[in-house]
Parts: C-alpha cells; sequence; structure tokens
C-alpha cells in the first residue's frame, strides 16, 4: 500500500515544467569501500599490503540543468566541497526531464543523496514518505529568511533548506519613460499608478503598450495577495479564491488588457514577457530577477531599471520562488548529505553560489554583502520581507490550469472574471476534499 501511495503522489511531478524548472537516472549511491586487512608483520616491506586510505564516501547531487554560467558556478561550489572533505565526494549531476528522472529514481529505490525541489512540489514529496527532515540538522535556520523557510515547512516540519531564491518586481524601460514625460515607478506606487503610466504608455501606432502580463495564475496571484485575497484557507480545507477581493484582482488584471493598455507576449511577437520587454514592445513587465542576465545577454543596450511591486488595496506582496536541497528518507548516507545541504546552504557556500549574480541569497546575514555586489537588484531582494510562497496541497496544478485558461479567455473577452473564479473554486473544493479524505480529516 505504501509504495503505491508513493507512486500516486509521485505522479504528481511530472505536471508542471515552472519557472522555474526541468533532467538522466542518477547512479544508486555507492557502497563504501572495504577496509583492508591489517598488513603481516613478518612480510618482507615490498610484499606488504599498501597502507588503504581513508574509506570516501560518494554522494550524487542531482538538480535540472540550467545556463552554462549557473552550472558551471554550481560546480565550483561543489569542487571546494570536495577539496574541503576528503571525506566525501560529491558528483554533480545536471540532467533533463528532471521531474521524471527523480520520479523514476525515488520509485525504484535508488534515489539521488541530495536533491533539488521545488516549494510547489515539496507537500507532494512529504505526503509520499520521501523525504528526510532537515530540522534536527538545520544549519542556523534563524537566519533564513522567514517567508523562504516557510515554504519548506510542511505540517509544522522544516524539511528542506532553501538554496536561492526569486521574486516579482516592476521592471520598466527608462528610454520610454523619457519620451513619455513620466517619473520612474516608485515602491510606493499603487495600481493606480500603475494603470496610469500604462495609459500613457501605450501608443499603439508604434506597436508599443503600457506593460506586458501573461495569462498566468504565477504572476496574477500576486495581484490577488495585493488586494487581500487569498487562494484557501490557512488549514487547506476550502478554496477562498471566489471573493470580492479575488475579483477585484482579476478585473484589474485583465482590464488592463481589454482597454488596451496591456497586452501578452504573443501579441507582441514574443514568447514571454522578459523578451516583450527587451524587444521595446513594452514599456513595463512583471517578473523575477531571472530576468537581469537575460537582458543583459540579449539585450545589453536595454535602459531599463527596477522596482518592487506596486501596493493594492489590500497593501505590499510579490511572490517568493525556491528550491531547496532535499535529502531523501531512503538515503544511504543521510549524515553526509546533510554535510553538503550545510555546506551548500551555510555562509560560505551560499556566497560563493549567489556571487554570481543569477540568484540571491535566502540568508539574511548575506544580504548587505550581496547588495554591495548587486546594488540594482534590492528591488527583487526587499520582496523577501513580504513575499507569499508559491505552495498549495498535492494534485493543485489542476486549478493553475484552470486558472490559466480562464485568464487567456478573459482576457480574449470570451469569459468573466466571476466565471474565472467560480470554475477555480469548484475545482480547487474536489483537489482540497479529496486531499483532506487521504489524510483521514
Amino acid at each position: 500500500m505504501r509504495h503505491r501511495t508513493l507512486w500516486t503522489l509521485l505522479a504528481a511531478l511530472t505536471v508542471l515544467a515552472m519557472v522555474l524548472a526541468a533532467c538522466a537516472v542518477p547512479a544508486a549511491p555507492q557502497a563504501p569501500a572495504e577496509e583492508a586487512a591489517p598488513a603481516q608483520e613478518a612480510a618482507p616491506a615490498e610484499e606488504m599490503a599498501p597502507e588503504e586510505e581513508a574509506q570516501v564516501v560518494e554522494l550524487t547531487l542531482m538538480g535540472w540543468a540550467s545556463s552554462e554560467a549557473e552550472n558551471t558556478r554550481l560546480q565550483q561550489v561543489v569542487d571546494v566541497f570536495n577539496e574541503q572533505n576528503p571525506d566525501i565526494q560529491v558528483t554533480l549531476n545536471l540532467v533533463p526531464s528532471y521531474d521524471e528522472k527523480l520520479q523514476a529514481s525515488l520509485a525504484g529505490g535508488s534515489p539521488p543523496d541530495v536533491f533539488y525541489i521545488d516549494s510547489f512540489r515539496l507537500p507532494d514529496l512529504v505526503e509520499a514518505g520521501a523525504l528526510e527532515p532537515y530540522e534536527p540538522q538545520a544549519l542556523d535556520p534563524d537566519d533564513f529568511y522567514p517567508s523562504l523557510r516557510n515554504a519548506f515547512t510542511w505540517d509544522g516540519t522544516f524539511w528542506c533548506p532553501p538554496k536561492d531564491f526569486s521574486t516579482l518586481a516592476l521592471e520598466y524601460n527608462k528610454d520610454l519613460f523619457d519620451a513619455a514625460g513620466l517619473d520612474y515607478p516608485t515602491p510606493d506606487w499603487t495600481w493606480d499608478d500603475l494603470r496610469a503610466a500604462a495609459e500613457a504608455l501605450t501608443d499603439p501606432d508604434n506597436g508599443v503598450y503600457g506593460i506586458v502580463l501573461s495569462a498566468d495564475f504565477a504572476r496574477w496571484i500576486a495581484f490577488l495577495y495585493q488586494a487581500g485575497g487569498s487562494v484557501t484557507d490557512e488549514g487547506y480545507t476550502q478554496m477562498t479564491i471566489n471573493s470580492p477581493e479575488a475579483l477585484e484582482a482579476m478585473e484589474f488584471y485583465v482590464g488592463l488588457v481589454l482597454d488596451g493598455y496591456a497586452a501578452q507576449p504573443s501579441d507582441l511577437d514574443s514568447g514571454w514577457n522578459g523578451e516583450a520587454f527587451g524587444k521595446g514592445r513594452a514599456a513595463m513587465a512583471i517578473e523575477g530577477n531571472w530576468i537581469n542576465p537575460y537582458l543583459q545577454d540579449q539585450f545589453p543596450d536595454l535602459n531599463w531599471g527596477v522596482t518592487e511591486l506596486p501596493s493594492g488595496p489590500g497593501g505590499q506582496a510579490t511572490m517568493a520562488f525556491t528550491v531547496c536541497y532535499g535529502v531523501p528518507a531512503a538515503g544511504m548516507y543521510k549524515e553526509e548529505s546533510f554535510r553538503l545541504v550545510n555546506f551548500l546552504t551555510g555562509p560560505e557556500g551560499m556566497q560563493m553560489w549567489t556571487d554570481l549574480g543569477l540568484a540571491m541569497p535566502t540568508r539574511r546575514s548575506l544580504r548587505e554583502g550581496w547588495l554591495e555586489k548587486f546594488p540594482a537588484l534590492e528591488p527583487f531582494l526587499n520582496g523577501a520581507e513580504y513575499a507569499h510562497k508559491w505552495q498549495f496541497v498535492p494534485g493543485f496544478s489542476d486549478v493553475m490550469d484552470t486558472i490559466n485558461s480562464g485568464l487567456q479567455e478573459a482576457m480574449a473577452g470570451t469569459k468573466l472574471p466571476e466565471d474565472v473564479l467560480a470554475e477555480a473554486e469548484a475545482v480547487g473544493n474536489e483537489i482540497l476534499a479529496r486531499w483532506r479524505e487521504r489524510k483521514g480529516q
């Protein structure tokens, strides 16, 4: 029964592809080398068995392949760990089709010793009994931003430490703002300021819109929280998304498109918000700090800036998209695995990793040093103080799909926002009911 439950719950991992996210089945952890028999004292020196080196534990760290710069930097961090820990040697295995490979390795009983876990997928793995709790081995857990520690806490247990994170912020094209005679956005902007600027910056004759918005739950949800709304209640007993606050957030978001002040990336000859912004087809965009290396690489001459997201009727809000290092419950070398995890998420390893500028440190103690290197990215880091976690119960991807398709139809004018929310509520309540039933609630 336990094994069938593991297969069922892990199947949910294959649903999403994120923003975060993608990876060959790792080899099973290698057993420790057997100790050599002691040399015989009477044997001539040339016949004595050579003294065997100290036992070395070999670990596999599995994650998804990313940019060459990220892959290279992570390998460098792993190399430092291997130098400092001669009794442990780590092989970095960054693979395509990550979710499928992880599912197969866990279900097959030969998991990697340490592996990436997106916060959205944490509940699936916890419910499957696939993880070893991090809490007993935690290294200075209070140093992690509370919002990020909370993202990997489920049923009151801290399961794995966050390796890095991203938040959403507002990017703006300085040249387009200058041409329109507008002041640049500031952290105290409200929805009204955003809408007014989007209207003033829209130039249909030149194919330029005030802002690019995607039909994406992972972007709209920030507006939901800014409106003071929520997706479910705290105990995940029922959906709360079909509320006046949610309707206000969706009408504002969709209304920017329907009123002609915003456009989707596909309408701007682009594959995603960052590309439309980089091409100058949109004066503003709402994206995470991953947009920074993309723009530097693809649009190095773009004159742009970034600030925190505008506040809504319910105040400030953004999203925290984060990944942790997990250790499997079935792992052979848990003690050594947690030594690796604590190095990677400790001050030394995390500083080495985040100093590349592609990700932000999850420890507050590294904030000032990181900002000295990347002062322009401070709005993203500030978001950690009021970010909401990207996480729901297992199987919740069906709700996300419902909202994404509903947003698409609403932006096309073929579905009302209230109907989108009603459908999401119905789908979500079915998922929550099944989840409570499995937990015996």
